[in-house]
């Protein structure tokens, strides 16, 4: 049985408590039953996998490898991910590259599966993609209490793997647009539209970072990864979403209301 994360409250009262509670939550997650056995089998089996091939012709293994990179929904895609990791990441022109999604990137580059050998026989290769795959399948279960919070948590990692990877100060921002889950809290802090996303690229881009400096008096990306930054940033995507969560809830019952009187 996979251990459910409480999580009784919703916006900042909810991340209050899952910040004072996370450290014994997670615990408790990679403690449970579900998560031993199939992180064990991995640990067991990860070293002897060769190939991409190898790798999805076996599910239990490719669970793990896909929720480590937070790919765990693409469980079914096979073909598109082998092909993801047979091609690599040496060449520019690989698959993987061309994918506006580095998260496939960064696990073909993990595996190394156009290495010979592939990463997969290093000796601690094994402990790096399980202790990724606890960290993001406990986001997943958070999420499934809570989309926001699970947003939240992701934001603290990916952004910063943004920041450590990215070559210019425009990258990082044109790299927040094409992150469907940085974008959507930096969407939601600064109150944009739902049309949004529909405008030039290079005018969003412009939109999001001159917001950032505005707010936070940042001058550049890597100032919002200061501990006091990031929290106030984290703080407003929460507290918009759960005033438009209470928005629609209103106007739910109030068409409710109105279609029971008529």
């Amino acid at each position: 049985m996979t251990y459910i994360p409480a999580v009784p409250y919703s916006g900042n009262l909810g991340w209050t408590f899952l910040q004072q509670t996370r450290e014994a939550q997670q615990a408790a997650f990679d403690g449970s039953a579900v998560v031993e056995r199939e992180t064990a089998y991995f640990a067991e089996k990860i070293g002897e996998i060769t190939s991409a091939e190898e790798l999805v012709s076996d599910r239990r293994l490719l669970r793990v490898a896909l929720g480590a990179f937070g790919l765990g929904e693409d469980i079914g895609n096979t073909f598109f991910i082998k092909k993801v990791l047979e091609e690599g990441t040496l060449d520019d022109k690989s698959f993987a590259n061309k994918l506006s999604d580095k998260r496939y990137a960064d696990m073909a580059e993990a595996f190394g599966f156009d290495l010979s050998p592939p990463n997969t026989a290093l000796s601690d290769f094994a402990d790096k993609v399980i202790e990724s795959y606890k960290s993001r399948e406990f986001e997943v279960a958070v999420g499934e209490q809570d989309t926001s919070l699970r947003l939240a948590m992701g934001f603290e990692r990916e952004f910063a793997t943004l920041v450590d990877k990215a070559t210019s100060e425009d990258a990082i921002w044109y790299g927040v647009l094409a992150s469907n889950s940085l974008r959507a809290v930096f969407e939601g802090a600064f109150g944009l539209p739902d049309g949004f996303a529909a405008i030039d690229i290079d005018k969003q881009a412009e939109v999001i970072r001159e917001r950032a400096e505005a707010y936070f008096g940042i001058g550049e990306a890597a100032e919002l990864l200061g501990e006091g930054v990031q929290e106030k940033l984290l703080r407003r995507f929460l507290v918009a979403e759960e005033t438009s969560a209470a928005v629609s809830s209103s106007a739910s019952i109030a068409l409710a209301l109105l279609q029971g009187s008529v």
